[in-house]
């Protein structure tokens, strides 16, 4: 469960906060909210409601902190919204208000009394007494705003008694950490500065510059999850119920790795105006679309209904609905579907009860690492169990002294299915453990054979170890040093010039994960339909090889590209497919069967045996003209079985001609010539001109979906996916 915080953001709208300094195409404000922006909508992502957030402005134009302070006492400051969850109608709702004032007028340390008071409010139980919140308040100014420092220790104490952890990020401040200092300074600034910081030092808080805040937005936040066990029970070795020489170790299992997942779409409506029309819901759109979802503007969410229909016995022809609980589970077997009553499941139904039994051990050496399967876990001795901290510490020690694995019967719940991992020592520093990992059992493995690489057998059983499908001595030593020279364990350097490992782990980041969480974030602050921002530079910069490497590294290549002999393949043409003879199958003895007997280059239609005929007629010729007079022949046999058909006789031998005719021309790449003939077959069915109503001849064709040619399934074609989809509905 996450832990509850609060967090009020204190922002400068001065009119200072206007200006545009050192060369920047944005305002200070502008700038400073990139910052604020992505805290907010980071937060509003977790959709937590015990994440609450509150906005105070300062040298605003108006006065708006009534119920909070005394208003004389603090001019200029402005609350626009006391903690709460924030959803995204708050998000559009503060940046209309966020805009530079025409003042210069009111004190930061003024809103951060303000800011403090709102954080006792919305943290004070009914009691009287302060919840457990994580309490912090974070600043943005450009310190050019009158400070009273007067009651600045007093303002100290408070924040160090109420445990507010205070962050302040300053315009154009002085950071000797970052080695940024702005020239030509105000005074007023420098000593404004100053105070702030002092502020903050004696605060224990973090004080910083704006563009080094922003310069590490790029890199992505991440989630931290409170553990919670799997797994609470006993280690066992031996039968501890009939026996007591046995092995019990009371322990708990944690996740130690688990899938991060990209967030999920979800589907949305126009919403409709409920009560506008006559006998419409008297529901609310609460209600509507239930518990935790939430609408912006006129979307709503959709929600799914099941209905579960039968043969009407009653009532032949018809159907009858069903409720879930009147449904009997079957199984398929083959296409025939067999039912199995819940009494007789219950009876085949494994009984497990929760237990980690260990049923032997292997030798580290002797154990394939391509075995394991899914996520890893922890398994840690019960927390204030001294005797099982001790226990499972001396077998860890003894799993690791001996290089050996434990191999084990796991069943984490009451029925779950039993699984058998493997148990292998953990130790790092103060932490002595277990790590599980899943192994499978024999139905999960798949074992696939494949012929050897560095040699070849004959029929007779000869091995062959020279042959032009094996690499060489000159091949394996160039591919050898051309690997060697891509090594990227030595290829970083760290701050003190020191040669590193290139890509670490903590340093690689997904990025289909964090670039839709920056997108989301983005468009939730964007009203605009502009250009998607770029990927942070974290994202792609370990997506292709460094260039210095790649120099570095080119004449290996060259030496690996001559030692294996490598040569372009020519580009493929467009509308070429299989049509040269030459490019087709070839006998082993190189002849021209067809021109040895005399076989004709051009094979007339025969409708009498249109699909074969059609597919020779193709494979005939390589001439354009020829393949399009083929197509034609065979267009004009479709009709003829469909005007010619009695009923729907003849439909199943034109749709099938239609499927063949459609796949043999996507494989020579001509959709073209397809796309022309189910047009003119498609106006001719449903005008009525192949004798009579065919319409049902066309819902075969919708219904085995032999419409246009896209350029989904042919780059030869000009056809769009969108306008496939359209020849369907029209």
């Amino acid at each position: 469960m996450a832990s509850k915080e609060a967090t009020v953001y204190i922002v400068d709208l001065g009119r200072s906060m206007g200006k545009k300094n050192h060369g920047r195409s944005k305002t200070n404000l502008e700038w400073a909210m990139e910052y604020v922006w992505e805290k907010i909508t980071t937060t509003v992502s977790t959709n937590r409601k015990t994440a609450m957030m509150g906005v105070v402005g300062f040298r605003t134009d108006e006065t708006d902190v009534d119920g909070i302070v005394e208003k004389d006492e603090y001019p200029n400051i402005q609350v626009f919204s006391r903690p709460k969850q924030f959803l995204l109608p708050d998000i559009r709702i503060l940046q209309e208000q966020i805009k530079p004032s025409s003042t210069n007028d009111g004190d930061i340390l003024g809103a951060l009394v303000v800011a403090i008071q709102m954080i006792n409010d919305a943290t004070t139980g009914k009691t009287g007494n302060p919840l457990k919140f994580e309490r912090r308040i974070i600043m943005v100014t450009d310190g050019q705003g009158p400070i009273d420092a007067d009651d600045l220790d007093g303002i100290v104490s408070k924040l160090k008694q109420d445990g507010i952890e205070i962050t302040l990020l300053g315009v154009d401040f002085d950071d000797p950490e970052s080695g940024y200092k702005e020239e030509d300074k105000d005074s007023d600034k420098e000593e404004h500065e100053a105070v702030l910081k002092t502020l903050i030092e004696d605060s224990g808080g973090n004080f910083g510059t704006l563009a080094v805040a922003i310069e590490q937005l790029a890199i992505p936040r991440l989630k931290e999850t409170r553990p919670t066990p799997s797994y609470r029970g006993t280690l066992t070795l031996g039968n501890n119920v009939e026996y007591e020489a046995t092995l019990t170790i009371d322990v708990e299992r944690y996740p130690c790795t688990m899938l991060a997942k990209p967030p999920t779409a979800s589907s949305f409506v126009v919403r409709t105006d409920l009560g506008s029309a006559p006998g419409a819901s008297t529901q609310s759109s609460a209600t509507v679309l239930g518990d935790g979802e939430h609408t912006n503007g006129d979307l709503s969410a959709v929600r799914n209904q099941r209905a579960y229909q039968v043969d009407n016995p009653e009532e032949p022809g018809t159907k009858m609905n069903v409720g879930m609980e009147e449904l009997e589970r079957g199984y398929e077997y083959g296409r025939t579907a067999v039912h199995i009553s819940e009494a007789d499941s219950n009876i085949v139904k494994l009984e497990t009860s929760p237990a980690l039994e260990l049923i032997g051990f292997v030798a580290k050496k002797k154990f394939d690492r391509y075995l394991p399967l899914g996520r890893t876990n922890f398994i840690v001795p019960q927390k204030t169990n001294d005797k099982s901290q001790l226990a499972l510490n001396c077998f860890v020690h003894a799993l690791f002294e001996t290089e050996c694995y434990a191999v084990a019967r796991l069943v984490s719940k009451q029925d779950k299915p039993p699984a058998i991992v493997l148990l292998v020592p953990y130790l790092e520093g103060e932490v002595e453990a277990l790590v599980d990992v899943e192994l499978p059992f024999e139905e999960d493995m798949r074992r696939y054979k494949f012929p050897p690489l560095d040699k070849k057998y004959t029929i007779s059983g000869k091995v062959i170890l020279e042959h032009r499908d094996l690499p060489n001595r000159d091949l394996m030593s160039a591919m050898s040093d051309y690997v060697d020279a891509m090594d990227l364990s030595n290829f970083g350097v760290d701050d003190d010039g020191n040669q590193t490992e290139y890509m670490k782990f903590e340093d690689t980041f997904s990025p289909i994960l964090h670039r839709i969480n920056q997108i989301i974030r983005w468009r939730a602050t964007t009203n605009t339909y502009d250009k998607l921002p770029d990927p942070p530079q974290i994202l792609t910069k370990y997506s292709v090889p460094p260039a210095d490497l790649m120099a570095k590294a080119e004449h290996h290549l060259d030496a690996l590209k001559q030692a294996g002999d490598v040569k372009r393949v020519p580009p493929k043409e467009k509308g070429r497919g299989k049509r040269r003879r030459e490019d087709r199958d070839k006998p082993l003895s190189g002849l021209d069967v067809d021109e040895l007997l005399g076989n004709p280059k051009k094979v007339k239609i025969d409708s009498q045996n249109l699909i074969p005929s059609f597919k020779q007629a193709l494979a005939a010729t390589d001439d354009l003209d020829a393949i399009q007079a083929a197509a034609d022949n065979m267009g004009s046999n479709i009709k003829t079985y469909i005007s010619a058909s009695v009923g729907d006789s003849g439909y199943g031998r034109a749709l099938e001609a239609i499927r063949v005719m459609r796949d043999e021309l996507t494989e020579l790449e001509e959709p073209e010539i397809y796309n022309v003939f189910i047009r003119d077959l498609k106006r001719d069915v449903l005008d009525g001109k192949l004798k009579g109503d065919r319409r049902e001849m066309w819902w075969r064709i919708k219904g085995s979906r032999y419409g246009l040619i896209d350029r989904k399934r042919s780059f030869a074609s000009d056809v769009t996916e969108e306008e496939a989809a359209e020849f369907y509905k029209k």
